[in-house]
């Protein structure tokens, strides 16, 4: 057994949702490092549907312990919600959830300075959830930010967060918004919030520390994927934290020693949600078809996902950034039924062959894909759970995905449910997680 992280390899909703539900079982911990409210988690656990936008997956098993970490940003009604409903499922929270108490909080002003921001002209709009992420850790990194550790003291929260608000008041008048903040009905509703969740707030630093010197084994999870990485993404086209693996211990406040593997999460094919160079995209009926079969349209959103075939260099890119040890490939019954599978398997820009993201958002969009097609094959995945038993077309396509971008794949999904999902047998990914 060992502590490891799981991270999508492409720009997020790949299904780790499901990946980290199913390997926490083999976990005592399980840490969520980054992001906020607008990163949903799917999971299918019989007839029930859960979506998980601040809770790490790990929290739908028993006696495991779930941790928001202090790299996320916290909207405290929105995490309120979300223990609502797993309370009502017969989620013990309380029992099962730490919250960071140096985690950032996200304000109603929050999403009013985003609609500001995405609505200027002459500015690029990114195609946010418009839920104050971005914002919110604008107001981290200009050390003028308030973490729930602020929130619980009283004596401190009211005139701290006046002042901040007043602050963003003076924005938004500037650039003519009518929206009003009001201050004194925010601030109550906040403190009331505040007892809310104090009863699971904690240290978690100190707490995940203790848990590693005492022998427990803990996954990290990661949001979104790593081309929306703030450092390393298609940017400007990102989310605001870094949702790579090196956030995992800076996020959750872990020593890189205490990492023992790197398992990426990619579809089958590829998606993204709004705005951003996409170079495998599929336009018109058969990118249509694909979004269809994949019923690929946002957790949290509902938004229509692009679609596009599996591009290699991209995996490269990722594998090397994160320093993959194996990959999960999901949804592969999706691409049931196709006679033939595009797969890019390098770039042309400008007459010369790449096989490698380049930084500048003006290259991506001018890259040419150069694809191979690969064999479909006829029969269906969907529902298998055993590697000898899938077509052999299918196991062909996987045998071509690792040789083309030199990773193992450890762990193949074949629909929503916990288990329909392969782990191969003597594979790096088993040994990590003690299968």
């Amino acid at each position: 057994m060992s502590n490891i992280i799981v991270l999508g390899a492409q720009w997020g909703d790949e299904g780790k949702g499901k990946i980290v539900d199913l390997f926490s079982e083999s976990f005592d911990v399980i840490v969520r490092y980054q992001g906020g409210h607008n990163a949903g988690h799917t999971v299918y656990v019989g007839p029930r549907k859960f979506v998980l936008k601040l809770i790490p997956a790990g929290i739908l098993r028993p006696g495991k312990l779930a941790v928001i970490g202090n790299g996320l940003v916290v909207d405290p009604g929105a995490l309120m919600t979300e223990i609502a409903s797993l309370r009502a499922n017969g989620v013990e929270v309380e029992k099962q959830l730490a919250i960071s108490d140096r985690a950032h909080v996200i304000f109603p002003y929050h999403p009013l300075v985003e609609k500001l921001t995405e609505s200027r002209e002459g500015r690029t709009a990114i195609g946010t959830t418009s839920r104050g992420i971005g914002p919110a850790y604008e107001d981290k990194y200009g050390r003028r930010g308030l973490r729930v550790v602020d929130l619980l003291d009283r004596n401190f929260f009211s005139d701290a967060f006046r002042t901040l608000a007043d602050d963003k008041q003076t924005v938004l008048a500037a650039f003519h918004l009518e929206d009003r903040i009001d201050t004194g009905a925010i601030a109550a509703q906040y403190e009331e919030l505040a007892e809310l969740i104090r009863p699971m707030v904690t240290d978690t630093a100190r707490l995940l520390n203790h848990e590693i010197r005492a022998g427990k084994h803990m996954m990290f999870e990661g949001a979104q994927g790593t081309l929306l990485d703030i450092d390393h993404g298609t940017f400007p086209f990102v989310t605001s934290s870094n949702a790579s693996a090196g956030g995992a211990c800076t996020g959750a406040g872990v020593p890189p020693t205490a990492i023992d593997g790197i398992v990426g999460v990619s579809k089958a094919y590829i998606t993204r949600v709004g705005g951003g160079p996409f170079p495998t995209e599929i336009h018109g009926e058969a990118g249509e078809a694909l979004r269809k079969a994949g019923n690929e349209f946002g957790a949290v959103t509902g938004r229509p996902r692009r679609c596009g075939w599996f591009d290699v260099p991209i995996l490269k890119y990722t594998a090397a950034i994160n320093g993959f040890d194996s990959l999960v490939l999901t949804k592969l019954d999706v691409l049931d039924g196709l006679k033939e599978i595009p797969v890019c398997t390098r770039y042309k820009l400008r007459g010369e062959e790449l096989d490698w993201l380049p930084a500048s958002i003006r290259d991506v969009e001018a890259l040419e894909p150069v694809y191979e097609n690969v064999p479909g094959w006829e029969g269906i995945t969907a529902g298998i759970t055993d590697f000898e038993k899938l077509p052999n077309g299918a196991k062909r396509y996987i045998d071509f995905l690792e040789a083309e971008t030199g990773i193992e794949v450890g762990c193949v999904a074949t629909g929503p449910e916990r288990d329909e999902t392969i782990i191969r047998p003597g594979s790096k990914l088993a040994k990590l997680i003690g299968r």
